[in-house]
């Protein structure tokens, strides 16, 4: 089959390409999938250079998302024919991943595809799709209600960013979007965005413990000191969800937002959650949630198109959603 591969040259140095790789044979309690689609995430691109902290095994197969059809199961869950999606766990970190045209996985990773959506448009949702949804979720069961609040989104143009806006702006939020890149206000005002904020602007007064309240709810993708400004911004019983670390893992803050303004922070993952909670999120964006700008979101890409995107995507120059057609 052919795949993008990640490995080890004689100098011990990384490369990787697309190439003719083995077809997996299926195990006890797994299933391979033929694959008609998989997508580009930042930690896809982690992986692509040997990211010790993504990926210790070589050779190696990029993806950590992938939809497609039961080839062969053996699974008492899952029938050969059966339209499946897999995001998360350890695919496309140190188990081969969605970048070829089988994969095979544990019947526990394996989620049925809502019949309301097409291969294509789930993977154009992704783990960016399923993270932001899961962050959505966190603010409703909160407390945070479209009818009167204003929500910041940080990395607004990064995949998370972009389908959160929709997202949000579909819902009846009020969204303000932060970004480095001030050619991209068209875009991410197509999105629903109803205002935009440079990032330089944004972090004024950074050295303050606290700042004005501004927005009832906080979405971010990129950790760092970006998010510690952010808190400050919260109004009283606000709430901050944090999935990402772009900017950095290091977050430099104080306890003032908590203590004095009853600030909540909510880590987000969408690796390791709990399968009724991927479920759930699929069910949403397959309907109620589906955001008709999918279109402006992503660019549909190859295989043989990765390598030059996953540069893009170390490099900070990329937007919205790649969608990698395998099948």
């Amino acid at each position: 089959m052919k795949a993008f591969v990640v490995e080890k040259d004689n100098n011990n140095e990384i490369i990787s390409n697309v190439k003719e790789f083995l077809k997996p044979i299926c195990d006890d309690n797994e299933v391979l999938i033929k694959v008609t689609y998989s997508s580009l995430n930042y930690k896809d691109a982690l992986s692509s250079i040997g990211h010790v902290g993504v990926t210790k095994v070589f050779p190696h197969i990029t993806g950590v998302d992938v939809v497609g059809v039961i080839e062969e199961s053996k699974s008492t869950i899952f029938k050969v024919g059966q339209r499946v999606i897999v995001t998360g766990y350890d695919l496309g970190m140190n188990t081969n991943g969605g970048h070829a045209q089988f994969v095979k996985v544990p019947a526990s990773w394996v989620i049925k595809t809502p019949d309301s959506i097409s291969d294509k448009e789930i993977m154009a949702y992704g783990t960016a799709g399923l993270t932001a949804a899961l962050s959505i979720q966190e603010l409703l069961k909160n407390g945070i209600n479209p009818e009167d609040s204003s929500i910041l989104v940080t990395g607004s143009t990064g995949g998370v960013g972009s389908i959160s806006i929709a997202i949000l702006s579909k819902l009846g939020f009020n969204v303000v979007a932060i970004t480095t890149k001030s050619d991209k206000s068209t875009y991410l005002k197509s999105l629903g965005a109803n205002e935009i904020i440079l990032l330089e602007d944004f972090m004024q007064n950074s050295s303050k413990p606290l700042l004005a309240t501004k927005y009832d709810a906080i979405i971010d993708t990129v950790g760092g000191d970006i998010l510690a400004q952010a808190l400050k911004t919260l109004k009283y019983d606000g709430v901050a969800t944090c999935c990402g670390l772009t900017a950095s893992a290091i977050l430099n803050t104080n306890v003032y937002p908590f203590i004095l303004r009853g600030a909540r922070l909510i880590g987000i993952d969408s690796v390791e959650c709990k399968l009724e909670k991927k479920e759930a999120a699929w069910e949403k964006l397959a309907g109620y949630w589906s955001v008709d700008c999918l279109e402006n979101i992503i660019k549909e890409i190859s295989l043989d198109e990765i390598k030059d995107v996953y540069s893009k995507l170390l490099d900070g120059k990329a937007s919205g959603r790649y969608v990698v057609k395998i099948a």
